[in-house]
């Protein structure tokens, strides 16, 4: 609860001054074996971007993580996912073949 509180409270203070965190697109349904890609825009001119999903079981486990254009690390739960950052306000997530354990929600964040 303590964590939903927080993710609320960020948010909420993006949006009041008027900076924003983009996921394209916002609902992705596809079926297994396809490939998936979705894209995290900053308005804001951070370094740092992040991909997280959110695991009903295991809880919130970042994925990837970058510093700056073409700078990225793996994060604790890399596996399945690759990760592009061509310009400074985005960064890709791509599934390259699509599988069940991996349905979830998929957040990004920067800072």
């Amino acid at each position: 609860l303590r964590l939903l509180c927080g993710v609320a409270f960020c948010f909420l203070g993006v949006g009041l001054m008027n900076a924003e965190v983009t996921q394209v697109p916002r609902y992705l349904i596809k079926r297994k074996g396809e490939k998936v890609f979705m894209e995290c825009l900053q308005d804001m001119d951070h370094e740092r971007m992040f991909w997280y999903r959110q695991d009903p079981v295991l809880g919130l486990q970042l994925l990837h993580f970058s510093y700056g254009v073409d700078i990225y690390e793996k994060g604790d739960f890399p596996y399945g996912y690759s990760v592009s950052r061509k310009k400074k306000e985005g960064f890709s997530l791509i599934l390259v073949s699509a599988s069940t354990n991996q349905t979830s929600v998929y957040l990004c964040a920067s800072s």
